[in-house]
């Protein structure tokens, strides 16, 4: 079986997670962009943070045959400093439409503050304005009513719902969204956000139409196997075979690949492996030996 995860925050992982992950049958990855876990003091640190979400990290995915997609925004988190946000906000035509962008994400609410609120309806309308698909964080506390005014933004800047990825859902937000036609994601994240266990009951519950698992795995206590040790619980636990491939694979690939940037070919015709190759004169090996792997064949150049 393979698998997409659909929200994964790979810049703050370790090479050896993509070996782990591509073993484990991971084909694709999204890599949102994200707070670091501290502010940002410049706009420049963005732009690195961009340019490495569009280059150096779909190099690093690359040479483990995996395929590496990201999503461009501004995050709620850090919207609410006013004056870095405006910064912001004007880089981000310059990289939404840039190869390997799926969508402008993740955005939404953290506090639910009025900066966040009106950044947040910006960026939709940069969405709407280059018709792309948003992906949506939804917030921690006051999950309910927050997720509930995040699609209400949504339909106010004229988004159709299908465009649009509602994330770290639960329990008391899954109902709402699916009804309103939006998709609905949920981050498995140990001890926090949703569990593997509830993921089962949920599809269980409600079925696998719109529903995609991810893992959000970050620099927090993640895990980024998630989404295939899900799909193994839910197989173990009577979810039908073909439940699983759709919450788990299926249903991100129909989600995102309306973004034009992202197709089932990119990764079953994939060019081949060669750890021989550079980015800006940089391996992945660290002088290890590289793998060269044409066709079915892996090599180990001594």
């Amino acid at each position: 079986m393979m698998f997409i995860d659909p929200h994964i925050h790979l810049s703050a992982r370790t090479t050896y997670d993509y070996m782990v992950m591509r073993e484990s049958g991971i084909v694709a990855v999204i890599e949102p962009a994200f707070w670091l876990g501290q502010p940002r003091t410049s706009v420049n640190t963005f732009q690195d943070y961009f340019n490495s979400l569009v280059g150096w990290e779909r190099f690093r995915a690359g040479q483990f045959g995996i395929r590496h997609y990201c999503t461009i925004g501004l995050n709620p988190k850090e919207a609410n400093n006013e004056a870095l946000a405006e910064d912001v906000m004007e880089l981000l035509p310059l990289y939404v439409c840039k190869e390997g962008v799926v969508a402008i994400g993740e955005i939404g609410y953290d506090d639910m503050t009025q900066t966040e609120d009106k950044y947040f309806c910006q960026q939709l309308e940069l969405a709407k304005e280059l018709d792309m698909l948003v992906l949506v964080h939804t917030p921690h506390r006051n999950k309910k009513a927050g997720t509930s005014r995040s699609m209400d933004r949504c339909v106010e800047q004229g988004l159709d719902p299908s465009q649009v990825i509602i994330d770290h859902n639960n329990e008391e937000t899954v109902e709402e969204v699916l009804s309103r036609g939006f998709w609905a994601a949920f981050t498995i994240y140990p001890h926090t956000k949703m569990g593997n266990a509830r993921m089962v009951e949920v599809v269980r519950q409600y079925g696998c139409n719109r529903i995609i698992v991810d893992s959000s795995a970050d620099w927090g206590l993640s895990d980024p196997l998630s989404v295939p040790k899900t799909a193994q619980l839910m197989l173990k636990r009577g979810i039908p075979e073909a439940h699983v491939q759709a919450v788990c694979y299926e249903n991100a690939l129909a989600a995102y690949s309306q973004s034009g940037q992202m197709q089932e070919q990119d990764w079953t015709n994939p060019p081949a492996i060669d750890q021989r190759q550079m980015f800006n004169g940089n391996t992945i090996l660290r002088g290890q030996k590289p793998t060269v792997e044409s066709g079915r064949e892996s090599l180990l150049i001594e």
